[in-house]
């Protein structure tokens, strides 16, 4: 007969096993709202540029740029039209080589097919009679990671999809035809396509482009939501900083050849613009929104919500 004694001590250590696996458990499950750096201390950032220079003929768009975004970091890059910013995430997508310095995504030099890329582009109209219905684009983002055909490959791809339409809520719309949705809808799915190969970083241009106020709040917390839950890292291209400026960690903020890096209440001066632009620049908060005044159209866009701008396509 076995020792009560002994089965009691057995029976508490297991106890003790189920109750710290729990609690691993949960303590994994919860969001991290900014970059520990005694975690990433060690670590790669998710995105780093050294000595980073960018040049079109006699034309250099930004030269000797340092930058490092960390996991769960969410950075956002601002300025006028033709200032480089869409160029800046044509190099990180492996689109476009830079003419001095590098460029590493994810632990890796900047290329092509990067799966641990999620790309979000700006949002554009969609013809009403395109049968591409909102799943099918989801599935694209699978697709791209070349999953096959087999009957397990195509019941996970559809669980991956699924799980992606889940988080950023679009359920309801995912199967109806792409061109019947509004915009906010259709930017909630490229928001969806993003994330299905799970990424590490979040290169987003121009995600709220054309969007009301309340689509505009809702896009950016999908995003949010998925960096302090995740520690996906997010660079995000914007002409507008007031929808996500709770949000922001850091700015990049990027004009005429010249560029400063750093928390938005630096950044975001009127001392700073006004060196920037070369010009008297005056930033002022109103009712917890910030007003750039200015002279000429390049700041009057920066405040301007769901003011189109021409997409900077250098090459």
């Amino acid at each position: 007969m076995a020792d009560p004694q002994r089965r009691s001590t057995r029976r508490g250590a297991q106890l003790t096993l189920a109750a710290s696996a729990v609690a691993a458990d949960h303590e994994a499950d919860q969001p991290v709202s900014q970059p520990d750096s005694a975690l990433t201390a060690n670590r790669a950032p998710a995105i780093a540029l050294a000595g980073a220079r960018l040049a079109f003929g006699e034309r250099t768009l930004w030269d000797q740029l340092d930058l490092a975004v960390q996991a769960g970091e969410f950075v956002a890059v601002l300025g006028p039209n033709g200032s480089g910013k869409t160029s800046l995430l044509k190099v990180l997508l492996g689109q476009l080589a830079l003419s001095a310095g590098t460029a590493d995504v994810a632990g890796v030099p900047a290329r092509t097919g990067n799966s641990a890329v999620g790309y979000i582009p700006q949002q554009k109209s969609i013809d009403e009679g395109l049968p591409l219905r909102g799943v099918d684009l989801v599935g694209l983002g699978v697709d791209g990671h070349r999953w096959g055909t087999g009957l397990r490959r195509r019941r996970e791809r559809r669980r991956i999809v699924e799980q992606a339409i889940a988080e950023v809520g679009a359920q309801a719309f995912a199967y109806a035809p792409l061109g019947t949705l509004s915009g906010g809808e259709q930017q909630r799915l490229r928001v969806a396509q993003a994330l299905v190969g799970d990424p590490k970083v979040l290169l987003c241009d121009e995600p709220l482009l054309s969007l009301d106020l309340a689509n505009q709040r809702l896009v950016s917390e999908l995003i949010d939501r998925r960096r302090r839950i995740h520690r996906t890292a997010v660079l995000f291209v914007t002409h507008e900083i007031n929808p996500i400026l709770p949000l922001v960690d850091r700015v990049l903020y990027l004009v005429d050849g010249q560029f400063r890096i750093g928390p938005p209440d630096e950044v975001m001066t009127s001392a700073v613009l006004s060196e920037l632009y070369n010009t008297d620049v005056d930033v002022l908060k109103v009712r917890g929104r910030l007003v750039v005044v200015g002279t000429g159209d390049a700041l009057d866009a920066l405040g301007s919500a769901g003011k189109h701008h021409v997409d900077e396509d250098h090459s």
